[in-house]
């Protein structure tokens, strides 16, 4: 079984054993959808619980710190105790998006200490193919968990760190953003120079799964040999790309301020084209 993934037909199996503890997370988000919590309400996995990007996977939004810092520990420790989390659970991350929001899950636990995190991989519409059962409304508050976490268990870099990476720099925004052909969220468009194209979403089959390993080998190893870091708008869709790396054995560094510090601060430059 994959560290990173999990397939539906898995998690089924998983939930069916009685003798196992599993922990859903619902985390639908995307920008521009701000009905994530509404979404969950319509229809969720079973016991699932709906955890939000804005104020439980991140602190607030600053220009110092990019559109999604990382939480501190003591706020993430309370609201991953609040979706009933103990050690030892497996943990299931889940979107509706190719795991595009569920992989910052993914990432945030794995640096906090959680060893047995997995991505649904496919999300709720590859859930719903398998069969699996939705559910609407609210569900129970769960029994307060016990987790204890410990931060820096997945390696990130700072500003510094990116502009003087000596290795492959991926910039996982899609690819008109790279370039510097267009820029709808941060203050200057284009990319940290020295970075290398690599969208997220060419990480995913058409049916919204993740490509299979030997594809993804390939795919990142096009981009040359060397220690691995990712970055992308705000540290979201870059911890995609951390677990698309991971599923084909690469370890990577995601840099969590991502374009939204870099680009906010005058004295970092931006290349723009279709180059490093």
């Amino acid at each position: 079984m994959s560290a990173v993934l999990i397939s539906a037909e898995e998690l089924r199996e998983l939930l069916d054993d009685g003798d196992s503890r599993v922990r859903l997370l619902d985390v639908r988000w995307a920008l521009g959808d701000p009905d994530g919590p509404q979404h969950y309400l319509d229809g969720h996995l079973p016991g699932a619980v709906f955890v939000d990007m804005e104020t439980e996977l991140a602190d607030p939004a600053s220009t110092a710190k990019g559109r999604h810092p990382l939480p501190e520990l003591a706020h993430l420790q309370k609201c991953v105790r609040s979706w009933g989390v103990r050690t030892g659970d497996t943990v299931v991350a889940y979107d509706a998006t190719g795991g595009l929001a569920a992989a910052r899950a993914w990432w945030l636990l794995r640096w906090a200490g959680l060893s047995d995190v997995r991505i649904l991989n496919g999300g709720l519409p590859a859930w719903e193919r398998a069969g699996g059962k939705i559910v609407a409304g609210e569900e129970p508050d769960p029994e307060p968990g016990t987790v204890v976490l410990t931060p820096g268990n997945m390696p990130t870099i700072d500003a510094d760190g990116a502009a003087g990476w000596n290795g492959v720099l991926l910039d996982a925004r899609a690819g008109e953003r790279y370039r510097g052909e267009t820029e709808p969220i941060d203050p200057r468009a284009g990319h940290i120079p020295g970075a290398h194209s690599a969208p997220t979403a060419e990480n995913l089959t058409a049916d919204g799964t993740f490509k299979g390993v030997e594809e993804l080998r390939a795919r990142f190893a096009a981009f040359g040999p060397g220690p691995v870091a990712v970055y992308c708008g705000s540290g979201v869709t870059a911890a995609h790309q951390v677990a698309a790396l991971a599923e084909a054995g690469i370890d990577a560094a995601l840099y969590p301020g991502s374009w939204s510090q870099w680009s906010n601060d005058p004295k970092r430059p931006a290349a723009t084209g279709a180059t490093p």
